[in-house]
């Protein structure tokens, strides 16, 4: 997606202006590639979210972009944590977060993995077999459970109850077998899938949730006190969504129907992060190929591109010198494996060596899995906006 100088307002003229200044400074100092982190962009998306949905508790998920600054942002919020593995653990424990504002998401865990969740002191997990149920006998003094179910979404970006989640009846025979093993199960939790796009996927699981937790109780069985909604909240990559308060409507509405004593979280990850973080790389060399010029960048598919293969990416991305007139060009990385490229159709102004182009929509699933493939260094992470709320919080 390519913004032209005919459709942008004075205004977003001085915004982009202010922006490449800012891009110049950074680069200037921390070398290029570079990925900026906007940590007031993490705030504003977290809100937004909580707005949306007002009484659900929002677990950050660290999956998408696990950098200290967001944690410490978001925990400034009032955010809680969901983890998945024993660094990020040890990451959100560094930054300061006190265990009783995490849980435990991941439903497949070595026992190692358990202990070092309960060390830290966070005390709740996620099963969706017997066989993970049964891990649980050690620690049924300290550890509660969450029954994670399947819901298919073949239209996410990543159906993740493909690898993960149990039927409603597998449930209700794993809540069954821990009461007679003396397990606490603490409630049940779904993920319909990363970017969905249809909120009524979460109406109906959220449906189908309550008929089970009222299964549950009409068997005499203790009371499931949580429900977990999971993550998967859309954003907007290419200007075609609708805004996440009118989104989330149905699942508001849906909820009204849950009894008052259910206590609601989710875990939101992309969302919160996908729009503030920006890549900067620069160009390497350039040759005409085709028709096309092409033009090698110092970042690429093994770096900061990932997502291209790993999570459907569709980066809106432009040259920082956006004016003039635009040619066929192609940009690549810069390894030399010839799939290192990161796009083939776009249209660009005539660019020099050392010239730089911004991707925007980058804080998800891009840093993340990025590698050292051919020894080119991977973006640095650099934040900002984060200590002005630092200074803010403490009344400074």
């Amino acid at each position: 997606m390519i913004r032209s100088i005919e459709n942008t307002s004075a205004v977003q003229l001085d915004t982009r202006a202010s922006e490449t200044d800012m891009i110049h400074r950074l680069v200037a100092q921390h070398d290029s590639p570079l990925m900026i982190l906007d940590c007031d962009v993490v705030r504003r998306q977290y809100r937004a979210l909580q707005a949306a949905l007002p009484n659900v508790v929002l677990h950050f998920a660290l999956k998408p972009m696990p950098h200290p600054a967001v944690v410490s942002t978001l925990l400034q919020e009032g955010a809680y944590f969901d983890l998945a593995t024993n660094g990020e653990v040890d990451l959100v424990k560094s930054v300061g977060v006190p265990a009783d504002r995490t849980i435990q998401t991941h439903p497949i865990k070595r026992d190692s993995d358990i202990r070092h969740a309960l060390d830290y002191g966070c005390n709740t997990f996620v099963v969706d077999n017997l066989n993970e149920l049964e891990k649980f006998i050690a620690h049924k003094d300290q550890a509660e459970l969450l029954v994670r179910l399947s819901f298919r979404n073949a239209d996410a970006y990543a159906d993740l109850s493909k690898k993960f989640g149990c039927s409603s009846e597998q449930a209700f025979e794993i809540i069954s077998r821990a009461f007679e093993l003396g397990i606490r199960i603490r409630g049940l939790s779904f993920h319909v899938g990363s970017q969905t796009m249809d909120p009524q996927k979460y109406v109906s699981a959220i449906a189908s949730c309550a008929k089970l937790i009222q299964q549950v109780a009409d068997a005499g069985l203790p009371a499931l006190s949580t429900l977990d909604i999971g993550g998967g909240f859309p954003v907007d990559y290419d200007g075609s969504l609708q805004p996440i308060d009118e989104f989330c409507a149905p699942i508001r509405e849906v909820m009204t129907t849950l009894p008052d004593t259910l206590k609601v979280i989710a875990e939101p990850g992309r969302f919160i992060v996908a729009p503030a973080a920006i890549n900067v790389c620069s160009v390497m060399g350039q040759a005409q190929r085709d028709g096309k010029t092409w033009y090698y960048m110092d970042d690429g598919i093994y770096g900061s591109f990932s997502g291209n293969v790993f999570d459907h990416g569709n980066y809106p991305m432009d040259a920082i010198k956006w004016h003039g007139e635009r040619y066929p060009s192609v940009l690549a990385g810069p390894t030399c494996d010839s799939i290192d490229v990161i796009a083939e159709e776009i249209m660009l102004p005539k660019l020099n060596n050392g010239d730089m182009v911004v991707s925007r929509m980058m804080g998800a699933y891009s840093t993340v899995t990025a590698t050292d493939f051919n020894f080119f260094k991977r973006a640095e992470v650099v934040a900002i906006n984060q200590v002005i709320e630092q200074l803010a919080v403490a009344g400074l």
